[in-house]
């Protein structure tokens, strides 16, 4: 019996694991359908693939290939270890045996992976013994080496960084490659979306505007995991008629998945044992019975933090701590290659990893797939689901669920997950931002004339006009050209707000040493003076955050917490695009502006998670302007919920509160009573009462008990981190924060996003209509196309709130569903559901 059936049947009689798995899923072996080669693919080939062991392809790999023969651009969309990439590479090494001249690119969306197929075509490409010269070209490529390739290359291997801001900026010394592109294989496709997505977009869009400058058509090859909309998705990137390949003739081996909800430790409060821990627990049995593991983390900072644990039970068991390792951004390039190969060849036998590893990379063949909280889609936890088994053989796929309402919701609705069908991927390539960025881009790489079309976009001469104005380009005889200095390629980001990154220094080391870095909008939450910065297991302080330069210098110090950041978030309307009217409520989208600022943190103590001590940070707010979606109560409904006690009515604090309020803040010398942080810029603190302000019993009109309330001597000036404390203290929330705590959490149900793509506000009574609102807003800079598409869908996301809140087993609200007992008023979760069932009307 392997270690995986063994396994299997232990966990099946064990009843503590059992009262915890809500869901065991077999997914039966299948067997491998093929077809014939097709018959215009050259010989030569056929001959190498059978050299290789492949004697025919699979059904899906022969209708790409005759499909691309044809002329026809091609997506194909089947699950991992399914042979995607021999049906790319069969009909570009087509077109280049028999083409001495013909070139193609192939687009990989990071740096590892394009290195990682490079190495697996290199046999195919050994096979048959052509000279077709092959070359990566990316950051890495030494400028000694630049030359030659741009001379030599007739397979180019990059990503959309390098063909961004280091190819179409320079296309003239690329005249040959581009004069001569018959094929372009963009990999991973479902990566690209939202705010990528639209970069990307438009980066094709200047790709076809240089290749036609030099008289060239390329067809396209597009590979993606398994998505709803694989073809819509490819032709809103390519604005071109693709084929679509959907159906998977590739074997697979049985697969059990299940999905595990770990106990409560409260069940009146609804309190589970951590996810963390519980994965622990999982992790027990697995590397105990040698199960090679990937562990899928939502955070950085949950990776790391599963990583000690991992290494400490590892210890614990006599084992080498150094078989388990962590894998995510920020890591160095020789780290992760070193960790893959540990993969690969079975030395490192379980890894802690955040969707870096979620993407094709080859590392060999992993047993078992741990997800750690729910990744937000169907769709992604399929795929990191498809990082166990890849080949062949049995695997297990286990989801630990969180206390989220997300979480909650998939774990205890197992037919919703299991018969959903995944979701769209959705990317908005005319975002304004992004559009305006590559306008420039393509102005600077060749000039505009007068009412070109620019992709779809009949014109963008209002754009190249903002441009003259600005002085960047010169309108003359018809034509714009670029006069700008430098090239705007070289400011302009594929992923972020900004190219910018923070450096991450250990200055304990010597001479001090480069151990990662951070992109900067992330830099405020994570490396921030006093946190702890945790890398590969180990722990290092912050000493400061250089803004200016972009760098954090840290210092190696083992410690037995951990750090948590916490700020505060404004939300501003500006534009109102479309609104609607759904009875007792009503939704609108348009543009806003976002205002945060990380003003504090918590020291956490590693296993138990309790807080050890609070921390105040001061760093510069961050301005957005993006998207959002806003649901609004009508007046109506506000009036009726108001005089059932459903909701609270707005405090009047009576005539002399700006005075009182003033006054305490002068006595606190504008400072925060509790952590002594002054007052910054455009932000006056928070005034708290000490005793409640409605135990009065201050009525306007009828008696003058306000002044009681508002004596300076039961009033405290307060940071607005404190004051959230001491409002959560007091459990000062009520039906609108648990209504925004179970939307926040459940939108991802309707939208393919990532549940930290979405940020929220809550407004008790919004500014243009005086009513309570809830707002969610898309976490990048011009919009990802996330709000417009949940402004549709707010009746089956109340519905799923509404679901939430009725089968909580809970008393009275826990992380499940309105927020944990003691950050809200008792009575929320009663009042919450009453909310939304007059929500619904």
């Amino acid at each position: 019996m392997d270690p995986l059936t063994d396994l299997l049947a232990r966990l099946r009689a064990d009843p503590d694991f059992m009262r915890c798995v809500t869901a065991w899923e077999r997914i039966p072996a299948r067997p491998a359908r093929v077809a014939p080669w097709p018959a215009g693919l050259d010989p030569r080939l056929v001959d190498a693939m059978r050299s290789l062991g492949i004697e025919a392809p699979y059904t899906h790999q022969a209708e790409a290939v005759e499909a691309a023969l044809a002329g026809k651009n091609v997506v194909l969309a089947t699950p991992a270890a399914s042979g995607k990439s021999l049906a790319y590479h069969l009909p570009v090494l087509h077109t280049l045996l028999n083409d001495p001249a013909a070139c193609a690119l192939y687009l990989f969306p990071t740096k590892a992976l394009a290195h990682d197929q490079l190495a697996a075509l290199g046999p195919l490409i050994d096979a048959l013994q052509a000279p077709i010269a092959v070359r990566p070209y990316d950051g890495d490529t030494p400028s000694s080496h630049r030359p030659a390739i741009r001379r030599q290359a007739r397979l180019l291997v990059t990503n959309p960084d390098m063909l961004h801001a280091g190819i179409l900026p320079h296309h003239t010394r690329w005249a040959r490659f581009f004069s001569n592109l018959r094929w372009v294989v963009l990999d991973e496709l479902h990566v690209y979306r939202g705010v990528f997505g639209g970069h990307v977009a438009n980066l094709l869009r200047r790709l076809r505007r240089v290749c036609r400058f030099y008289g060239a058509e390329p067809r396209f090859l597009c590979a993606s995991a398994t998505i709803a909309n694989p073809q819509g998705l490819a032709e809103r990137l390519l604005e071109a008629p693709v084929h679509p390949v959907e159906e998977d003739g590739s074997p697979r081996g049985e697969k059990h998945f299940l999905l595990y909800n770990p106990p409560l430790v409260d069940p009146q409060l609804g309190i589970r044992r951590s996810v963390v821990l519980a994965a622990v627990d999982v992790a027990d049995h697995l590397l105990k019975a040698d199960v090679q593991t990937i562990f899928f983390a939502r955070a950085r900072l949950t990776t790391e933090v599963l990583l000690g644990y991992l290494r400490d039970l590892v210890a614990a068991h006599g084992g080498d701590p150094q078989r388990v390792r962590g894998y995510r951004g920020g890591y160095l390039p020789s780290q992760r290659r070193e960790i893959e190969r540990g993969l690969r060849e079975g030395t490192v036998r379980a890894v802690v990893a955040t969707n870096a590893l979620e993407l094709g990379i080859d590392i060999g063949e992993l047993t078992a797939c741990v997800m750690v909280g729910y990744p937000g889609s169907v769709a992604s936890t399929w795929q990191q689901a498809g990082r166990a088994g890849r080949r062949a053989g049995a695997s297990l796929a286990i989801l630990i669920a969180s206390s989220s309402p997300l979480d909650q919701y998939i774990v205890t609705h197992p037919r919703y997950f299991f018969g959903r069908p995944v979701e769209e991927a959705l990317l908005d390539p005319d975002n304004p931002a992004i559009l305006a960025d590559h306008v420039a881009c393509a102005a600077f790489e060749l000039p505009f004339e007068v009412g070109e079309g620019f992709g779809r976009l009949a014109d963008v001469d209002d754009l190249l006009d903002l441009l003259a104005e600005e002085g960047a380009v010169h309108r003359s005889n018809g034509r714009y050209t670029w006069i700008g200095e430098g090239y705007p390629a070289g400011t302009v980001g594929l992923r972020t707000s900004t190219p910018d990154v923070v450096v991450i220094q250990d200055v304990s080391a010597e001479p001090p040493q480069v151990i990662g870095q951070i992109d900067r909008p992330s830099a405020p939450m994570l490396v921030y003076p006093g946190a702890v910065y945790l890398h590969e297991g180990a722990s290092y302080l912050v000493e400061e955050l250089d803004w200016e330069a972009g760098i954090a210098r840290v210092r190696a110090e083992e410690v037995e917490f951990y750090t948590r950041a916490s700020g505060t978030t404004e939300v501003q309307v500006i534009e109102t695009v479309r609104q609607r009217a759904a009875g007792p409520w009503s939704a609108a989208w348009g543009a806003v502006e976002v205002t945060t600022r990380v003003t504090g943190y918590r020291q956490i103590r590693r296993y138990t998670h309790e807080v050890l001590g609070w921390g105040e940070v001061d760093l510069p707010e961050q301005r957005m302007e993006t998207v959002g979606v806003w649901l609004d109560l009508s007046e109506d409904l506000v009036d009726r919920l108001q005089e059932e006690r459903v909701l609270r009515r707005v405090v009047d604090y009576g005539p002399n509160w700006p005075a009182q309020r003033d006054a305490a803040r002068a006595r606190d010398g504008y400072r925060c009573r509790y952590c002594g942080a002054p007052e910054r810029e455009g932000r006056q603190h928070d005034v708290h009462h000490i005793v409640p302000f409605h135990t009065f019993g201050y009525i306007p009109g009828v008696n003058d008990l306000y002044r009681l309330a508002n004596a300076l001597d039961n009033l405290i000036t307060l940071c607005p981190v404190c004051h959230r404390r001491a409002e959560r203290a007091r459990g000062a929330r009520g039906a609108l924060s648990g209504l925004a705590y179970l939307l926040r959490h459940l939108a991802p149900l309707q939208i393919l996003c990532a549940p930290a793509d979405l940020g929220t506000a809550v407004e008790a009574r919004a500014p243009e209509t005086g009513l309570p609102r809830v707002m969610f807003y898309d976490r990048v800079p011009g919009g990802a196309g996330l709000s417009p598409r949940l402004f549709e869908r707010f009746e089956p996301l109340l519905e799923a709130a509404l679901d939430r809140v009725r089968t909580c087993p809970c008393t009275d609200g826990c992380p499940g569903c309105v927020g944990p007992v003691g950050e809200q008023e008792a009575g929320t979760k009663e009042r919450t559901r009453r909310l939304l069932e007059a929500m619904r009307g």
